[in-house]
């Protein structure tokens, strides 16, 4: 019997507000099966439920319509398929508004649509969150994707599934695969990973990006195959690169340890080979995968209360005293009604004898939330508005002072399969139950696999880690993630025992107070750091000031450390 043929599968959308021409460049720029879109994150969902809250019509991505209607009859021409979770809280409506779409261009397609992930009912009733939850979704996997695709479906819509579920599905259906068929499964996991995020796989955001022109990089394609093993690769004469470096930063963003789980399988990370197959072509195979846990990821949103921000410019001598006088009078004139939560950070940007009045400035942020928007509102703005002519010299803010805004809360809790529906609705309407997997195990904890020999003794010179060390971080609700991975295996050799978890903390001192688990990846000679609590409730809540963790990678990279010469 012949082997089905391989399956190219892109990527056109990141995220909500990514490139967007994406859509025309991938159709195109060469051949494709089908052509995938993320749309949603953590952040988006919130911005959808506020959208919804406001016309229950809405909460699908507004972009991917408009996208649609200058390329639905390029992919209708060419055969492309198209998957996407732009559907956000309203599958259903974007499902509705595809068709009038086309409707009106006078284009034959047959849309269908996944639900079921929904579940603020079920959170507003006591389940969860209580009653001020604004979203509660569900991660679900490729199952229903896989069953519209089977019905014939030519574009398929889908609320909050797992990113890499818009690649498994399409799989699935393509190979036939059962829903035990767990190393390809999890072979699928790893490419849609690495699909997920668009043109972080192909140079973009890359710790290295002087190596490559990423002026406009292409977005990323997976040709993947029956066994599960693919190919990532891009549309020829499109910027950027595939290098084994860009796929390994990809496959550390948002990861953690050596088991990666989600709702059709558990990928096994530390299987994963990478090989340079060509230019602009990575290979990735041997990956491993198991059943999946027993229990489904459901991301909760609420607002948290309300926020203000001030932030006050101290230029040339006595940074710190002009600080603490400031702080002195803002405490005096908040103490009245002093705001739940006061945070004060100093950013020391400034230099001696600059030439350039900007860099002899320092910035002082001063952050108040409170659940009670009067709080944290005009009176916040006026306190230190006062202070105008009454406080440090050279007294300046960076903006004028406004009102509060509304922040978010992000919290991640679990539920039992099947106790979560999830529905394919099928392009003639038709609605048919997608069981979970007979199969499930909770993953277990891997056993840390042995170090490679240590690099033997030498000559060291203080230098920043980057030098030797790729990496790339983000967020997981209020954690954060730090993949760092080494190019040579002698660096390799070296990383490993240098860059422990006491070195970490030291290196970076703002995670010193939070838990801080080290994984060891070999077959990607790479180290995944997550830092439980860094983020606080969530980007949304904007804990700090890189809210989604994006630069910790490369603050950690600019840290100098002892480095052997050799690697120099």
């Amino acid at each position: 019997m012949t082997a089905p043929a391989p399956l190219r599968i892109g990527n056109a959308s990141g995220f909500y507000g990514d490139r967007f021409d994406a859509v025309r460049e991938m159709l195109t720029g060469g051949p494709l099966d089908v052509l995938t879109g993320d749309y949603l994150a953590e952040l988006t969902l919130l911005i959808l439920g506020r959208d919804r809250a406001k016309d229950p019509a809405r909460g699908y991505a507004k972009t991917f319509p408009r996208q649609l209607e200058q390329t639905l009859g390029l992919a209708v021409e060419r055969g492309v398929r198209i998957v996407t979770n732009a559907g956000g809280l309203n599958p259903a409506g974007l499902a509705d508004a595809v068709r009038e779409l086309a409707d009106r261009l006078g284009i034959a397609v047959r849309v269908a649509h996944v639900e079921g992930d929904d579940l603020r009912a079920r959170a507003r009733d006591g389940g969860w969150g209580g009653a001020d939850t604004l979203t509660a979704n569900a991660y679900l996997g490729g199952a229903g994707i896989a069953r519209c695709l089977r019905a014939g479906a030519d574009i398929v819509v889908t609320g909050r599934v797992t990113d890499a579920a818009l690649v498994t599905g399409p799989a699935a259906a393509h190979f036939g695969w059962t829903p035990d068929a767990w190393d390809a499964l999890a072979g699928a996991v790893v490419a849609g990973h690495v699909l997920e995020c668009g043109t972080q796989a192909t140079g973009g955001n890359y710790a290295f990006f002087r190596e490559h022109d990423v002026t406009r990089p292409g977005f990323p394609i997976a040709e993947l195959h029956a066994d599960g093993h693919a190919v990532i690769t891009k549309h020829p004469g499109t910027g950027g690169a595939v290098t084994t470096g860009t796929v390994t930063a990809q496959l550390l963003y948002e990861t953690a340890g050596p088991r990666y789980p989600g709702p059709d399988v558990t990928a096994r990370l530390d299987t994963v080979t990478l090989t340079q197959d060509g230019p602009d072509r990575v290979r990735i195979d041997g990956v491993r995968g198991e059943a999946p846990p027993p229990r489904l990821k459901v991301g909760l949103t609420r607002l948290g209360g309300w926020r203000n921000e001030v932030v006050f410019v101290l230029t040339g001598l006595d940074i710190d005293a002009k600080a603490a006088l400031v702080r002195e009078q803002m405490e005096c004139a908040l103490a009245p009604r002093r705001p739940a939560e006061v945070r004060w950070t100093l950013a020391r940007t400034d230099r001696a004898d600059a030439d350039v009045q900007e860099e002899a400035s320092a910035l002082l942020r001063l952050v108040v939330r409170d659940r009670d928007p009067a709080a944290v509102g005009r009176a916040v703005g006026a306190a230190a508005v006062e202070l105008a002519l009454a406080g440090y010299p050279g007294f300046h803010l960076t903006a004028p002072p406004g009102d509060g805004a509304p922040y978010g809360v992000f919290e991640a809790v679990y539920a039992d399969a099947a106790s979560v529906p999830h529905v394919a609705v099928l392009p003639d309407g038709k609605r048919v139950d997608v069981p979970p997997p007979p199969t499930t195990r909770d993953p277990v904890e891997a056993v840390p696999p042995p170090l490679p020999a240590p690099l033997p003794a030498g000559p060291v010179r203080r230098a920043p880690l980057g030098l030797v060390a790729g990496a790339r971080s983000g967020d997981k609700g209020g954690s954060a993630n730090v993949g760092v991975w080494a190019r040579t295996d002698d660096a390799w050799r070296w990383l490993a025992h240098a860059l422990t978890v006491d070195r970490f903390r030291e290196l970076l001192p703002e995670t010193a107070a939070f838990p801080v688990v080290r994984h060891v990846l070999p077959n990607l000679r790479a180290l995944n750091f997550t830092v439980d609590g860094l983020l606080g409730e969530g980007v949304a809540a904007q804990a700090r000031f890189d809210p989604q963790a994006k630069a910790v990678g490369e603050w950690l990279r600019s840290r100098h450390m002892e480095i052997p010469e050799v690697l120099l």
